[in-house]
């Protein structure tokens, strides 16, 4: 009966069949989605490390929240806190190499500074009274919340600093500086608060150690300031990631880390050599000739990323490549 009304007008037909095809269509092609995504585990994440001040010491933790801005673990988040001139400028390790000793810790709403030969200094993390100053990071403008007289004289004291220091804190209502400003291979829609220019770096233990035997006296991970450390891969096998999983994160690798002069600052002593293991690097980590233009000389070393899924990652995670 279907078959000779079918026959009996050619438009109801065509219509009828059309919509199977696109039916046929639509359950190909969701399967096709599904099937599209490669996933390949390449490492075991070994250490997850939080740089609540910009050049301070790394605070290790077993779980880290991973949003937009970056690491997160209770109320520590990664290079939110930053020295600075009166002036608003940059302070960090390549002026003051012992910046390095200094640690920021946070528990039940206070800030605790620790450095050598200090007392411990607390302090609110809320200052809504304090003034809002304006800073520059780089070549960027951003803002950030003084934290008080108190805290400028304990870091003034510690650096032994010709000129008074200010610690400041970038707050969520702040609006946070585009990456793209500072590397031009970056999303015009990613934002970071004091890192130089990425809210996630990842480095492999391999890499160090394949560094570390190349010089007279090995440096540890460290003097390199990532946020992720991988285990079980081959050296630099983090160069080629473009994309991958850790836990609930997906995160998207945009350019390799150019290493400056903070490297040469042993974390241990806070001493700056200007030399090592800078040399070494250079002498088989630079870029190639077409990349240029992004690295100039700086050698590389670890892989900045951006993060394209926010959500929460652990020691012991393993680490997925993406592919498609």
């Amino acid at each position: 009966m279907g078959l000779k009304l079918l026959a009996a007008n050619p438009k109801a037909a065509l219509v009828i069949g059309g919509a199977g095809v696109a039916l046929l269509g639509l359950g190909l092609g969701y399967k096709y989605l599904r099937t599209t995504e490669k996933v390949v585990r390449v490492g075991v994440v070994s250490q997850l490390l939080i740089h609540p001040l910009k050049s301070g010491r790394a605070v290790p933790v077993a779980v880290a929240e991973c949003q937009k801005l970056g690491f997160r673990s209770g109320e520590l988040r990664d290079r939110h806190w930053l020295v600075v001139t009166e002036d608003g400028h940059m302070v960090t390790a390549r002026q003051e190499p012992r910046l390095v000793l200094v640690s920021l810790s946070c528990d039940g709403g206070q800030v605790y500074l620790n450095g050598p030969n200090m007392d411990e200094l607390s302090f609110p993390i809320k200052q809504p009274d304090n003034p809002i100053i304006d800073c520059r990071v780089f070549s960027s403008d951003i803002q950030g919340r003084d934290c008080g007289d108190e805290v400028s004289c304990w870091l003034t004291r510690y650096l032994g600093a010709d000129k008074t220091c200010r610690l400041v804190h970038f707050e969520p209502q702040m609006k946070a500086r585009r990456s793209v400003d500072s590397e031009p291979v970056f999303p015009p829609s990613e934002r970071v608060a004091y890192p130089d220019v990425a809210p996630v770096m990842l480095l492999s233990e391999a890499s160090v150690e394949n560094l570390s035997s190349k010089m007279e006296k090995g440096v540890t991970v460290e003097r390199f300031r990532p946020n992720i450390v991988i285990s079980d891969c081959e050296p630099f096998a983090e160069d080629s990631w473009e994309e991958i999983q850790i836990g609930s994160v997906r995160l998207q690798r945009v350019m390799s880390c150019g290493r400056c002069i903070l490297t040469t600052v042993d974390p241990e002593t806070g001493v700056i050599t200007r030399k090592e293991p800078l040399e070494t690097l250079k002498s088989y980590r630079l870029c190639k000739p077409s990349e240029k233009h992004i690295y100039k000389s700086a050698p590389l070393f670890g892989q900045l990323h951006t993060v394209k899924r926010t959500g929460t990652m652990r020691v012991g995670d393993a680490v997925y490549t993406i592919s498609r």
